[in-house]
Parts: C-alpha cells; sequence; structure tokens
C-alpha cells in the first residue's frame, strides 16, 4: 500500500511554469534523500509529460507527492489536463510515435525512466499520467 506523506501542485499554464516545476520536483527528491542518477531521470521524465501537457493540452495540474510503501520512499508525481484526450494510448506508447512534430520519445521515454507509469486519457475529456520513481528504484 502506497501512502501519500507530503503534497504540493501546482498550475501548469505556459513555458515559464515548467523550470519552476522542475525546481520543485529537485526540491522534493532531494529532501527524500533520492541520488542524483534517479533524480536525473525523475526529472526528466517530468520535464517530458509537462511539456507534453503543454504541448497538447494547453498546459494543466501538476501533484508533487513524497510518498512511502513500507520501508521505500518515492515521489510521486500526477499530471491532469482537460485536454483533446489521446485516440490510442497502445499506439501513443510506441517508440516513434508523434501526434506533433516531436522524435515521439515522450511517454514510452518517460514510462523506461520511472518505476512506475499509469496512463487514462478521454477523448475530449483529458488525459491522467501518474509516474513515481522510488528512491532506491
Amino acid at each position: 500500500m502506497i501512502i501519500a506523506l507530503n503534497k504540493d501542485s501546482m498550475v501548469i499554464a505556459r513555458e515559464q511554469d515548467v523550470v519552476p516545476f522542475r525546481n520543485r520536483v529537485k526540491e522534493y527528491a532531494t529532501k527524500i534523500g533520492m541520488g542524483l542518477v534517479n533524480q536525473t531521470k525523475l526529472i526528466t521524465a517530468a520535464s517530458e509529460l509537462v511539456r507534453n501537457m503543454l504541448r497538447y493540452a494547453g498546459g494543466g495540474e501538476t501533484l508533487i507527492e513524497v510518498v512511502s510503501r513500507g520501508r521505500d520512499n518515492g515521489i510521486r508525481l500526477t499530471f491532469t489536463d482537460k485536454g483533446p484526450g489521446i485516440p490510442d494510448i497502445r499506439e501513443a506508447m510506441k517508440d516513434g510515435v508523434s501526434t506533433g512534430k516531436s522524435l515521439g520519445l515522450g511517454l514510452p521515454g518517460s514510462k523506461r525512466l520511472v518505476n512506475e507509469f499509469d496512463i487514462k486519457s478521454v477523448l475530449g475529456q483529458g488525459t491522467v499520467v501518474t509516474i513515481i520513481k522510488w528512491k532506491n528504484g
């Protein structure tokens, strides 16, 4: 069972919101003693997901949480938008697939960088992506 110990939300409405968001994620990761390599993986995944939220949905809200499962501590990030939704999540999770003018590494690349990855999307209503990076994972 995962327990949220501490949380913080941030609205992402424009490109200028990305750096403060990244800094907040780093602050939380540092606070739980996450090593630099895992911090870098978490922040890279978070950056990709927050930019997707801006690019495809015009922004949204992020939730940053310190979570615990037994002796393990980690960071859970939730990205919620009210965008157009993703028509085919399985297709979107393939490397090289992009609906924009990008390399299409965002979703599958982010998934590889974290320990847990969940995506739910409803056409016309939006998308919620939740990731967890464990301190020692």
